[in-house]
């Protein structure tokens, strides 16, 4: 039988700083006072419906159905009703902020990063042998040969090699520049002359490039980076003390504070 245990707030900041997430908490209390303060300034408020909704929108996304769902995730997460409420309101002061702040912003923004937001498709083999690919290339623009059938050949993971070395969809920053930059260039679905880097010889096929479109998904994803990068800025000016529940635990040589 398992012995009783009690879990205190100084338990609690003890292992958050463990983890090292005190850094992030501190950062997001300072992003909320932000927000509120902002907000308060510019007469932005959240109505009770506007509560009503975020609620019923919250209980769907967790799948919430009876009262008794409820109570069972606001104790899993020792909440209270009333701090239920306060984050809802924070959530919506947050998105009612950035709209406020950045949504006439938008196109003006897509536009003047439209190359970020292209996309492509890609299937790469990463290769030890420089001759080896150029002569895998040339095979596959003869069409003596298919890229899935090179993948089978060459890519040792069984996992990537089922998928033949399916990249999934890419913008431009998750690629390598020397590779972004062919990439882009090229007419898919075609495959692209082997580069090198420091990993390897790239094999890469290009199935697809997908032009950017400003629908209400990227809206919002535009929307929302621009607050975050707001956001860090404002916290940037701000100088902050902490007040932690003092280390009561033993203390530890200060030798494992100096490098060996």
């Amino acid at each position: 039988m398992s012995l009783p245990q009690t879990i205190t707030i100084p338990d609690i900041i003890y292992s958050l700083k463990l983890s090292c997430q005190i850094p992030n908490v501190l950062e997001q209390i300072l992003y909320q006072r932000v927000i509120t303060k902002i907000s308060q300034e510019l007469g932005i408020t959240v109505t009770p419906e506007e509560l009503q909704q975020a609620g019923d929108n919250l209980r769907l996304e967790k799948k919430l159905v009876k009262a008794k769902d409820t109570w069972t995730w606001l104790e899993k997460h020792h909440l209270s009703v009333n701090e239920f409420e306060e984050l809802l309101h924070q959530q919506i002061l947050s998105q009612k902020l950035a709209n406020h702040l950045f949504a006439d912003q938008v196109e003006k923004f897509f536009y003047e990063h439209q190359l970020e937001y292209v996309a492509a498709v890609t299937y790469e083999i990463l290769l030890d042998d420089k001759d080896l690919a150029l002569e895998l290339f040339y095979a596959l623009e003869e069409g003596e040969i298919t890229f899935p059938e090179i993948a089978r050949l060459y890519i040792s993971q069984p996992e990537i090699r089922r998928t033949y070395g399916y990249q999934g969809l890419r913008h431009r920053k998750d690629f390598r520049p020397e590779i972004a930059a062919a990439v882009f260039a090229s007419q898919a679905p075609t495959p692209l002359k082997p580069i090198t880097t420091s990993k390897g010889v790239h094999l890469i096929w290009v199935e697809e490039i997908i032009q950017p479109q400003l629908d209400e998904q990227l809206r919002q994803k535009i929307i929302s980076e621009s607050f975050s990068a707001w956001l860090q800025q404002q916290i940037q000016t701000i100088n902050l003390t902490t007040n932690l529940v003092p280390e009561v635990r033993s203390s530890q040589p200060e030798e494992l504070l100096h490098q060996a």
